[in-house]
């Protein structure tokens, strides 16, 4: 069997739906014991079924439009399994529509352009609204916001759907109105109606149907006849209600201006700005020339204006500086009043125009002065100093007396000649220099350097060594310096055993005339290289033999058997010495005390040990690598002084008592032994 229901969409949950088993003639009463069963292919469980009374509810709401989408039916299939016996029934919801959804546009909003020149009737395509609702739900008309130019009409698609088109009724004008804003709205049939609407921007392109007018027809303007090229006379200005190419305005002179004003003014064709260009050349005091501004339309159009121009008469002739006579360089040390240069400045102007005032600045250690009519002198007025600057522009600055006065200054370069006048210059006085003892030949200590701000043979320098001896050798036996860069060299190798420190002087001269000097003292610090063994002082050995130290017989124990000193000509660590127990016949008699030197008994003496011993003792210093000696002491433990001294010169220890020499006589001995009490045994057995 099969059984058909109707749902409207978003129906809330536990809403009922029908009686499955009134409708499908079941009892409700066997549906649990049948075990029945909903089996449907979606992955949600829409609807459930009481067990007890058959009635059939929503289990979860349903969206239509998220379900189906855009499908005109929207169906859902159930299937009812029973068992015992084994029946399959067939269920079908048809889920209706209901209006949950507005009508939407794809844009946020649309814009169209329009050309100004189009006539009422133009028609422009409109976007079409979406709508997931079906049927009356879904998109029904469009309405326009009101608007004098626009208006909307429907038009109708081959497969009978409708769109919304946008029709120009009243023509349009930008220089008005450049933009107008519409509200497209879209409804829907829904009860209540529901709606969406769009912004729609027309925008309103420009035709070129305005001519460029100024701000006024007639300018004047007035202007010196002295007026320098570039000197603006005036700015004429244009507007052009049109945009883009139709409103750019460009500037010209009209072709009724005669061409010698088009050559003595220019016009900026953007900004309309009108200069002098070149001289003012004319004899009427007032010029009438006419300028056109033209838009740059595909047909431009254009206006005209009058330029009125008065020149004004005023002193156009400045004075005119010549340079008769200029002595440069000049010499630094040129006393004051020495003539540097003979000017000549003249005016062309007649009367008060004509006469002339001239100025130098006052910064300077020059002054000018009048000389015979019309000339001037150019002479010193202080020291000068070319290691502060070396050359001077010397602006000399003619004035007329017109009205306005007018100005013309000449510059003149006076550079400025050197004179020996300064010595070379150490950095300090002194310097300090530490050199390791044993450098090599030719080892570089330091590089001395002296500036000399003259310049040329004035301030280049050389360096060399003043006479002196150093610990009775000349000075020259010991260092070498560079005669060019003032590097300083050793010729010999220092000993600091010797010499620990000294000190010279190195003279800086230049190559003047006269020639200027100074001198910086260095000196210098022989630092110490271990590079001398500790010297045994005591005890000593004479021709190779061994010191020999007498101690009592039964000396006690930490009796001072000797002690060992030691010297070394090194310097700080490379001179601490310390003393180690290289060797000793008997490691269990004596000790050493590393820092003092001290040569000691560990215990008392017994009448059992050795009479003569041999100890290797060892002075070593700290520096890096370490450098020792060794000196070898004889023991003589006896009570009084002998009259001849036992030879140290074996190794003073006892001869072992097990040597292989004893071993083999023990066991001849005891052969021979064993052998005659055998013979004197047998000789026993034979007489009895």
């Amino acid at each position: 069997g099969q059984v058909v229901y109707s749902i409207a969409e978003e129906t809330e949950r536990g809403a009922s739906v029908g009686n499955i088993a009134k409708d499908l003639g079941i009892d409700a009463a066997t549906l649990s014991a049948r075990k029945f069963r909903m089996i449907t292919g979606s992955s949600k469980q829409y609807f459930n079924i009481n067990a007890s009374t058959g009635a059939l509810s929503v289990n979860e709401p349903i969206d239509r439009e998220q379900l189906c989408e855009l499908k005109s039916a929207c169906l859902l299939n159930f299937e009812l399994v029973l068992e015992n016996p084994l029946e399959l029934y067939r269920m079908e919801f048809k889920v209706l529509d209901i209006n949950d959804n507005s009508p939407s546009f794809p844009l946020s909003e649309y814009h169209i352009n329009v050309p100004e020149f189009l006539s009422p009737g133009a028609r422009f395509t409109l976007p079409n609204a979406q709508d997931l609702d079906e049927g009356t739900n879904s998109v029904q008309n469009y309405t326009l916001s009101p608007d004098e130019h626009f208006h909307l009409e429907m038009q109708t698609h081959g497969d009978g759907s409708k769109y919304p088109e946008l029709v120009l009724k009243k023509a349009l004008d930008r220089e008005q109105q450049a933009t107008h804003r519409l509200v497209l709205t879209a409804k829907d049939g829904g009860d209540p109606p529901k709606s969406g609407d769009v912004p729609v921007i027309v925008t309103v392109l420009d035709t070129n149907d305005n001519a460029p007018e100024f701000e006024h027809s007639v300018y004047r303007a007035s202007i010196l006849e002295n007026s320098p090229s570039g000197t603006l006379v005036v700015q004429v200005h244009a507007t052009d209600l049109d945009e883009g190419p139709n409103g750019e305005v460009r500037y010209s002179f009209s072709n009724t201006t005669s061409a010698d004003l088009q050559r003595m003014f220019l016009i900026h064709p953007h900004t309309g700005e009108v200069t002098v260009n070149g001289i003012l050349a004319v004899q009427r005091p007032l010029l009438e020339m006419l300028i056109e501004a033209r838009d740059n339309g595909a047909f431009g159009m254009s206006s005209t204006a009058k330029l009125l121009v008065e020149i004004t008469d005023v002193n156009n002739h400045g004075p005119e500086i010549t340079i008769t006579s200029l002595s440069s360089p000049v010499p630094e040390d040129a006393v004051p009043g020495t003539v540097i240069a003979l000017l000549s400045i003249t005016d062309k102007d007649p009367g008060e125009n004509g006469k002339v005032t001239c100025q130098i600045p006052d910064n300077l250690p020059f002054k000018i002065k009048p000389s015979l009519e019309n000339y001037y002198s150019l002479v010193t007025s202080g020291l000068l100093d070319r290691e502060l600057i070396s050359g001077y522009n010397v602006t000399v600055t003619a004035t007329d007396l017109g009205s306005p006065p007018i100005t013309t200054q000449k510059t003149l370069w006076v550079q400025i000649s050197d004179v020996n006048d300064n010595p070379p210059v150490f950095n300090a006085d002194t310097f300090d220099v530490f050199v390791e003892e044993n450098n090599p030949l030719g080892a570089f200590l330091y590089q001395v350097s002296a500036s000399d701000p003259d310049m040329g043979e004035n301030g280049r320098v050389s360096y060399v060594l003043r006479n002196s001896t150093v610990a009775g050798s000349a000075l020259a036996s010991l260092l070498s310096v560079s005669l060019a860069n003032g590097s300083i060299y050793a010729k010999r190798a220092f000993d600091f055993e010797q010499l620990r420190s000294f000190y010279f002087q190195v003279e800086a001269k230049d190559h003047g005339s006269p020639a200027l000097s100074a001198a910086i003292t260095v000196n210098v610090y022989i630092s110490d290289q271990n590079d001398n063994a500790p010297a045994i002082l005591y005890p000593t050995s004479q021709n190779g033999s061994v010191a020999v130290e007498i101690v009592p017989r039964l000396a006690d124990e930490d009796y001072l058997v000797t002690k060992v000193v030691a010297d070394d000509e090194d310097n700080a660590q490379n001179a601490w010495l310390s003393y180690h127990l290289a060797h000793s016949s008997d490691s269990t008699l004596f000790r050493l005390a590393p820092h003092s030197g001290e040569l000691r008994t560990t215990r008392s003496m017994r009448s059992t040990d050795f009479l003569k011993h041999k100890v290797v003792v060892v002075v070593r210093d700290h520096g890096d690598p370490p450098l020792s000696s060794t000196v070898t002491v004889g023991i003589l433990l006896a009570d009084t002084l002998p009259q001849a001294l036992p030879d140290f010169d074996d190794s003073g220890e006892p001869p072992p008592l097990l040597n292989a020499t004893n071993i083999y006589l023990i066991v001849s001995l005891a052969c021979v032994s064993c052998i005659f009490a055998v013979f004197l045994l047998f000789l026993a057995i034979v007489r009895l």
